[in-house]
C-alpha cells in the first residue's frame, strides 16, 4: 500500500468521477484507475461500486476512506513538522555541562540562542565532568561543555572559552587592602574553602602549595561555587574559583581578586560531539552561536 494510492483514491471519492480525481494530481485517468485497482487487489476487496455513474465506496472503501484520510493527514503533519524544524520553528537542543558552566557560561549563549529562536527547546543537563564525554558517546546529549579536551576519537571538540584560576576574598579581609601580588608562603596561614569536585584547577593549586613547601589549609570543602561565594563574602575563608564564577561579584565589588605570584592556571573550556554526527538544524545553529562566542 503506497501513499500515492491512497491520495489517489481519497481524490476519486471528493471528486465522484476517476476524471476529475486525475486532473487533481496531475495524472492520466488510466494511471488513477489502474492505482486503484492495485490498491483493490492488494487488499482483496473492491473499494468502489463502478456500476454507477459517479464511484460510491463500498463497505470495505467506507473502512479505509477513514484510515486513508488519518494517514495522508498524518503525512502532511509530519511534512509540516521537518518544515518547522528546517526553519527552527521547532527542534530540540540538549547540552551536557558541569555545575560552573551551567551557571555562568551558558545563560548568556541560551539568551541569545532564544532570542533568535523562541521555539526550540534546549535541554541543560547539570552533570559531573567526568560524565559527559560518556553522555556524548551514548547519545544523551547532543553537545557536552568540559573543562578538557576529550580523549576519546570518537569525539570531536572544539574551544569556545579560556578562563583563568583567581583568588578571591572578602572586600573587607585584611589582604583586600594591599597594593600588590601575594606570594604563596603569605597563604599558607590563610584558611581555604575548597569545590569538593575533583577538578584539574584543584590539582594546580594542590601542587604548587607543594612546590613553595607551603601548608594549604583547606578547612572547608563545600558542593557548590555559589557556596563559596556567599562563604567568602561572609569572610569564611578565601578560596581559589574560575574567574567566570565570579565575574558579576568583582564587578559590583562584593568579592575582590588579588594575583598570587608563581600561581598561574589557565583552563580552556571545549564544546564536545560525537565525531561525524549529522546535527539537526537546532542544534547545528546552537553550534554556530557557540563558535560565534569563541571569536568574540
Amino acid at each position: 500500500m503506497e501513499l500515492g494510492q491512497l491520495e489517489f483514491f481519497l481524490k476519486v471519492v471528493e471528486e465522484g468521477s476517476f476524471s476529475k480525481a486525475a486532473e487533481r494530481v496531475y495524472r492520466t485517468q488510466p494511471a488513477v484507475s489502474i492505482a486503484i485497482r492495485r490498491l483493490e487487489e492488494e487488499l482483496g476487496a473492491p473499494l468502489l461500486d463502478r456500476s454507477q455513474k459517479s464511484p460510491t465506496l463500498t463497505e470495505a472503501g467506507q473502512i479505509l476512506h477513514d484510515y486513508a484520510r488519518r494517514i495522508i493527514a498524518l503525512r502532511d503533519e509530519a511534512r509540516a513538522a521537518i518544515s518547522d524544524m528546517r526553519a527552527l520553528e521547532r527542534g530540540r537542543v540538549r547540552v551536557g555541562a558541569n555545575e560552573s558552566t551551567s551557571l555562568y557560561l551558558l545563560p548568556q549563549i541560551i539568551l541569545a540562542y532564544r532570542k533568535e529562536h523562541p521555539h526550540v527547546k534546549v535541554e541543560i543537563q547539570r552533570l559531573p565532568s567526568d560524565r559527559l564525554p560518556r553522555e556524548v558517546l551514548e547519545r544523551s546529549v547532543d553537545l557536552a561543555l568540559l573543562a578538557t579536551e576529550p580523549r576519546d576519537r570518537a569525539i570531536e571538540a572544539f574551544p569556545i572559552l579560556k578562563d583563568e584560576l583567581i583568588l578571591i576574598l572578602s572586600p573587607k579581609h585584611p589582604l583586600a587592602r594591599r597594593g600588590r601580588a601575594i606570594t604563596i608562603k603569605e597563604l599558607g596561614h590563610e584558611s581555604f574553602l575548597a569545590h569538593n569536585v575533583k577538578a584539574g584547577s584543584r590539582l594546580k593549586v594542590v601542587e604548587t602549595f607543594a612546590k613553595h613547601r607551603t601548608p594549604l589549609n583547606i578547612t572547608l570543602e563545600l558542593a557548590t561555587i555559589e557556596t563559596i561565594k556567599r562563604f567568602v563574602q561572609q569572610q569564611v575563608g578565601i578560596a581559589f574559583v574560575p574567574r567566570m564564577c565570579v565575574r558579576e561579584e568583582l564587578e559590583r565589588g562584593t568579592l575582590t581578586t588579588l594575583p598570587v605570584r608563581g600561581l598561574t592556571y589557565t583552563r580552556t573550556l571545549w564544546a564536545a560531539h560525537r565525531r561525524g554526527v549529522a546535527f539537526s538544524p537546532a542544534v547545528a545553529e546552537f553550534v554556530r552561536m557557540l563558535r560565534q562566542h569563541a571569536k568574540d
